[in-house]
Formats: structure tokens, C-alpha cells, sequence
């Protein structure tokens, strides 16, 4: 197994990883390698499967239209 060594880490990063550690029953290396492996592992969506999903959420609002102007109103009403 490899070892890294991270230096000059903010007080209040630390202090939440520690936080995280604890509610999660983890060391705070456990902590750290479990983040990681999220980081790395995660996020990555192939192509097909984003346009699959593209493709689905069209479907489903092809019946709804909206002009520029009810989008620049509902932003500026804010949202609910």
C-alpha cells in the first residue's frame, strides 16, 4: 500500500473532516481514503448513459414550453 502525506490543512477542513469521521464510525484515515475512492470513483457517466437520460427528460418535457420571458420572470420571482 502507498502512503501519502498531506501538510498545511485548513483548521476548519480538518475539523469537519474529523466531525465526518466520528458520525461515520471512522478513523479520520479511513475517513480520508473513503473521500477519496468517492472522488476518484464517482461522477464519471459515459456517454450513452448521459444520452439516455438526456433523451428521457426530453420525452417528458416535450409538452411544456416556456418563452424567454416566463424564464426571466420565474427567475427573478425566485423559486419556491
Amino acid at each position: 500500500m502507498y502512503s501519502i502525506t498531506v501538510k498545511n490543512i485548513p483548521e476548519d477542513i480538518y475539523e469537519s473532516l474529523k466531525q465526518s469521521a466520528k458520525a461515520n464510525r471512522r478513523s479520520i484515515n479511513s475517513e480520508i481514503i473513503f473521500i477519496i475512492e468517492e472522488a476518484v470513483k464517482s461522477k464519471k457517466t459515459a456517454p450513452e448513459e448521459f444520452l439516455v437520460r438526456a433523451r428521457l427528460i426530453r420525452e417528458k418535457t416535450a409538452n411544456y414550453t416556456i418563452t424567454d420571458d416566463k424564464f426571466t420572470q420565474a427567475k427573478q420571482a425566485g423559486r419556491p
